[in-house]
């Protein structure tokens, strides 16, 4: 090397300068700052906050189920189970489990389900778990497993993450149809029901209708819980605590399951299509049977029915859900006549023993106008009839007079009229426990000026007056005011559950003892002589009066009976529609007739 490059060398090392001292303090400072740093934030997170995120590593392996609890027993009054309580498999996932595995691992859980329970496609059940995922934590992906399936799911849904195989109760309405109405039936909630309701999870079961839906809260019982271990996949593998659901308390009814059974059968031999009928103790208000057509078998809607379903199977059928018994409401024809006699002799309208002379027609006057006549028509001539004579043969002209007026008779009225049968019940509802029952009918001025501005006439106050026009009544009214009828003149709440509770008394002693005791008369001689004389023959002493009452514009009639027995002490009253079935005489009665006899020959009387 020359001296040249030498001197070159030499200066390009003096232009390099040493790394000062301070430098690297400052170096060694930062590193004990960060180190620092790390060491206090893994003590507070060790020592202050050590046992929240132990809490929190702890609950990341738990899980808390809720069990349901149970329902209660419904029983008829003979404390004859009416429901029970069946087991039953569902298949549940705890979504937040499940999803956290790949792709892969849940398809390959799903068509293995699919395997053993061919009831739904692999689709099917993943629409489902994803439609519920971020709205709930578990859902319930099966329900009502066959048992034989559900042995075979419980060997392996403990290696399927976020699965697990329920033991529940599931309804079970061992006499279908029969009780139907009154049962109701069970299923499971629904979004709308669950904002209302505290202490329900989505896949909860709830009263729909019926006693389910009325007693809801007394039948549900308390659910209780399980608190189960998982790994990191979310498979369960401890049950860790649990805490035993309570079972719902119980229900009797003042129901008499084989009187209910009888007067079905018989309703539905006389009935073409739809009709309803109730029995009722005239004594306490006890709703002793309650049938309306047609009718549904619980059990297919507890096990799941989709609407199409539904439709193939009830299409033919009018309203099968409908319990026309307490929401059917019709025009009640000449069985609301009693109730006008005992409020024309409450108000002294006319006594017990003047005669009014029907010639078959009642002809009125346009009084602007005199050759305009309106004519009101009798089913026939019945000449001198005194009130008993009225009810008994059903007298139209005689119930024009006593409800609208004519010549020297005043009448009722329609205000009078309207407050006497609100009296019996009628126009309103009569708070029986059960669900959607509808309140009736009882027009008058006020009513028919705001449905058409048109005003009310006399020949409106003579068809109410004899149980038509605009009229409409329950089955459940009309057992009621003729129970009121029955026993004296007192008017008590209908009641299914018989509470052990005194009977809840409405109304009395707003008819007279002496009033009451003669509309009684008029109903026992349309048995005798009149239009209910088929029932004569039975072994007691029965009082009634049957109806025919048009509706439409056809000229089609729904067929009625009202009566009780025995005569002289009452212990049933009953009252039977059928809808479009003609007379009363000819449908109705045969119905009352087979009821009657078939319940005194078993019970006789007391």
């Amino acid at each position: 090397m020359d001296a040249e490059a030498v001197r070159s060398l030499e200066r390009k090392g003096k232009l390099e300068q040493p790394i000062k001292n301070r430098n690297f303090v400052f170096l060694y400072a930062l590193m004990a700052v960060v180190l620092l740093g790390l060491f206090f934030r893994a003590g507070y997170l060790q020592v202050i906050k050590g046992e929240y995120y132990s809490e929190l590593s702890r609950g990341n392996k738990l899980r808390i189920y809720s069990v349901s609890a149970p329902r209660g027993i419904i029983y008829d009054r003979f404390h004859q189970p009416l429901v029970y309580n069946i087991p039953s498999f569902d298949l549940v996932v705890n979504l937040v489990d499940f999803l956290e595995n790949s792709i892969l691992v849940q398809e390959k859980i799903l068509e293995k389900i699919i395997k053993v329970v061919s009831v739904e496609s692999k689709d099917a059940l993943r629409e489902k778990i994803e439609e519920a995922s971020g709205k709930t934590s578990q859902i319930v992906l099966l329900k009502n497993i066959e048992r034989e399936a559900a042995l075979v799911l419980e060997n392996w849904v403990d290696n399927w993450p976020g699965m697990r195989l329920e033991k529940n109760a599931q309804r079970q309405y061992p006499f279908g149809a029969y009780f139907a109405h009154i049962l109701g039936y069970t299923g499971q909630i629904s979004p709308s029901e669950l904002k209302d309701r505290d202490n329900y999870l989505l896949n909860d079961q709830i009263g729909k209708d019926g006693l389910e839906r009325q007693y809801e809260e007394i039948l549900r019982g308390e659910p209780g819980q399980e608190q189960m271990e998982v790994d990191a996949l979310g498979r369960i593998r401890n049950l860790l605590a649990s805490k035993l659901p309570e079972p719902g308390e119980g229900l009797v009814l003042f129901i008499d399951g084989e009187l209910q059974k009888k007067l079905y059968s018989s309703l539905e031999g006389m009935a073409d299509n739809a009709a309803a009928a109730v029995a009722i103790d005239p004594n306490n208000g006890g709703v002793l049977a309650m049938v309306s057509l047609p009718g549904f078998d619980s059990n297919l809607l507890v096990q799941g029915i989709s609407q199409l379903e539904l439709d193939a199977l009830f299409g033919k059928y009018d309203q099968p859900f409908l319990n026309r018994a307490v929401a059917g409401q019709y025009p009640p024809g000449s069985t609301l006549k009693p109730l006008i006699a005992a409020a024309a002799l409450e108000e002294k309208v006319i006594s017990s023993s003047r005669q009014i002379n029907c010639t078959g027609l009642l002809s009125i006057a346009n009084i602007y106008n005199p050759e305009i006549v309106y004519r009101y028509p009798d089913w026939t001539v019945h000449g001198l009839t005194d009130i008993v004579k009225a009810i008994a043969e059903s007298c139209n002209v005689f119930f024009y007079i006593v409800g609208g007026g004519y010549e020297q008779t005043a009448g009722l009225g329609v205000d009078r009229i309207k407050e006497y049968l609100q009296n019996f019940g009628l126009g309103q509802k009569t708070g029986i426990d059960l669900p959607y029952e509808e309140a009736g009918l009882i027009p008058d001025e006020e009513w028919k000026i705001g449905q058409g501005g048109e005003k009310w006439y006399l020949g409106d106050t003579y068809h109410l007056s004899i149980g038509q026009g605009d009229l409409l009544v329950t089955p459940l009214q009309m057992a009621a005011a003729i129970s009121a009828i029955a026993n004296g003149g007192i008017f008590y709440q209908p009641r299914l559950v018989d509470k052990s509770v005194d009977a809840v008394i409405v109304k009395d002693n707003f008819i007279q003892s002496e009033n009451i005791a003669t509309v009684q008369k008029g109903m026992r001689q349309a048995v005798i002589t009149g239009s209910a004389a088929a029932l004569g023959s039975l072994p007691v002493e029965v009082a009634g009066k049957t109806g025919t009452a048009q509706f439409g514009t056809e000229g089609k009639t729904h067929s009625w009976f009202v009566g009780y027995a025995p005569y002289d002490n009452p212990q049933i009253v009953i009252a039977i529609v059928i809808e479009g079935g003609g007379e009363g005489h000819k449908a109705a009665v045969p119905v009352a007739k087979e009821v009657l006899e078939w319940y005194f020959n078993r019970y006789g009387t007391y």
